[in-house]
Order: C-alpha cells, then sequence, then structure tokens
C-alpha cells in the first residue's frame, strides 16, 4: 500500500484513473459498495483503482462545534481501504485553504494531475468543493466534458433503514455493538495508542493500558469483557470505559484495559478492542478498597466469559 497526500505524486503509467472519493468513516456497507464499484471500473478499463480521502472530517473546519466523533482513526481507516484491494490511497490534507476550492476546480485539478480519468464514484449524496458547490449532478457535467463514467451510488439499506457513520456512531454511543458490527460488515473495534496513565489501576493491584480516544466516539460507560488485538496477538482483558467517579469524578473520559495474564509494557503502542460483553454498567464507591474489590470481581467475570 502506498499513501500521497497529493495527486501529482501517484505515478499512473499512463493508465487511467479510476477513483472512489469520499471521507469513508468507518468504511462500512455503502463506503465499500463505492469501493467495490470503483475497483471494478479499474478492471474493465485495465485502469489504475485509487481510493481519495481526508486526514479528518470535513466538519473540524467547517463547522469545529458540530464535528462527530470518529469511528476509526485515519490509520485503521486507511488500513481497511487497503484491506478491499487499494494499493494507492490519497489523503488529502483537508485545511482552510483547501475548504475554499470550488469544487469543479478540484475535479479539474485531478484531471490535470492525472492526465486520464477514467471514473469517478461516490455515494449519491456526496457534495464537495467551496460551500459544498459540488454533486453528483456536476460530476456528471464534468464527467461528459473531460470524457470520464460518474457513479453516484445509493446508500446500502440494513433493517428499512440507510446505512450511515452516523447511524453506525449512534449505535456505538448505544452500546448497540452487534449492529455497529452488521452495518460496517465486519467485527467494531475500538482503536487508540497506548498512553501514560497515573497508575491508580497498578496501585490498586490491577494495571491497565489506557488509550488515547479522544477523537472517537466510544461504547456506553461500564466494565466489559473484551478481546484486545496488539502486534498480531489477541488476549483478553476486563475493560473500563467512564469517568472514574470514585477516583476522581473528572469529566474527561477513560478508556482502561486490564489484560488478564499480561505483564509487557505496551506505551506507545497501538491497541484494539474486541467487546465480547458487557459486565456492569459505571458506578461510584464509597472507597478505594471497596473499588478493589469490585474490580476483582470485574475481572472474575471476565475469566468466566472466556472460560
Amino acid at each position: 500500500m502506498k499513501i500521497i497526500h497529493t495527486a501529482n505524486e501517484l505515478d499512473t503509467k499512463g493508465r487511467r484513473v479510476c477513483a472512489a472519493i469520499g471521507v469513508f468513516d468507518g468504511v462500512h456497507l455503502g463506503h465499500q459498495q463505492v469501493l467495490r464499484q470503483t475497483l471494478s471500473d479499474a478492471g474493465r478499463l485495465e485502469g489504475l483503482p485509487l481510493a481519495i480521502t481526508f486526514d479528518q472530517h470535513p466538519s473540524r473546519v467547517i463547522a469545529p462545534d458540530r464535528s462527530p466523533k470518529m469511528i476509526h482513526s485515519l490509520d485503521r481507516k486507511v488500513e481497511t481501504i487497503a484491506k478491499l484491494g487499494f494499493e494507492n490511497i490519497l489523503v488529502i490534507n483537508f485545511t482552510p485553504e483547501f475548504c475554499k476550492l470550488p469544487a469543479e476546480n478540484f475535479i479539474n485539478g485531478l484531471a490535470v494531475d492525472f492526465e486520464k480519468l477514467g471514473s469517478i464514484c461516490v455515494g449519491s449524496a456526496f457534495t464537495f468543493g467551496h460551500r459544498r458547490g459540488g454533486n453528483v449532478k456536476l460530476l456528471k457535467e464534468l464527467g461528459e466534458r473531460l470524457d470520464f463514467t460518474v457513479h453516484g451510488l445509493a446508500a446500502v439499506a440494513l433493517d428499512g433503514e440507510p446505512v450511515s457513520s452516523t447511524r453506525i456512531r449512534s449505535a456505538i454511543g448505544k452500546g448497540e455493538l452487534d449492529a455497529a458490527s452488521q452495518m460496517l460488515g465486519r467485527e467494531y473495534v475500538l482503536e487508540g495508542r497506548i498512553i501514560q496513565g497515573d497508575q491508580v489501576g497498578r496501585q490498586l493491584g490491577f494495571p491497565t493500558a489506557n488509550l488515547d480516544v479522544s477523537e472517537l466516539v466510544t461504547p456506553a460507560t461500564g466494565v466489559y469483557a473484551a478481546h484486545v488485538q496488539v502486534d498480531g496477538e489477541s488476549l483478553r482483558a476486563a475493560v473500563n470505559i467512564g469517568y472514574r467517579p470514585t477516583v476522581t469524578g473528572e469529566r474527561e473520559l477513560r478508556v482502561e484495559a486490564h489484560i488478564l495474564d499480561y505483564n509487557d509494557d505496551l506505551y506507545g503502542r497501538q491497541l484494539g478492542l474486541v467487546f465480547v460483553r458487557k459486565l456492569r454498567d459505571e458506578q461510584r464507591f464509597e472507597s478505594m478498597e471497596a473499588l478493589r474489590e469490585q474490580i476483582d470481581l470485574d475481572v472474575r467475570s471476565a475469566r468466566k466469559v472466556f472460560a
């Protein structure tokens, strides 16, 4: 897989470029339909398939107060797209300057940099360019002028409703992780880098790996049994998601995993959580000793889930 950040970095070797364009947060079933159509176009036209996405959600620049938490990190998104069969991924830095680029100029720029555009594939509701001035209708007009095909694919439906990143975020936040996994077309994974904590778990006899998930949507607060993915290895853990009301009553959400029968240092490494079962809701305890006793029960409960 090769990640590029400007269109002129792509070595087309004279082939037509077939591009899928989108934010692709979650790379859900609807996104996969767009991406697979692009692969199909590239095969038919003997072209080069390319996924075009952005380093952050456009709302973080356009309307930061309404910007949603993401389903996956950028690394996980790119990795998932690559697994579908894309060897080249263009990750555009979505800056305030890029936001001001007129829609037509964006497509014309791609046509110049790629020299030959074979097709562009997007979702039917896709908008782009300054003040969202571009849509599928404009793409088709440009396609006729510049000789490329346009696909504006309708949303995939599940249980009678369109699959969308917004719907998946809602399901994750409610703890409906099976529903989220169905819409993603694969098991939902919460992934983050391990950061230094305040060692409270270690002091209680249950050291934890603390995930940086500040930019990600998270499941409902509580304690879970979960599988841990790290460096290709699968481990078992009791995971707490919450605000630690017994310790500090802070308002910063923490995701802490006590990995069963594991003592290696994980700081700085990427860790993925696959949730197996919710064990209990978050609660406040009257003392640290009462909290320690409950954590011991939580670990026992997690072991029973895996037994």
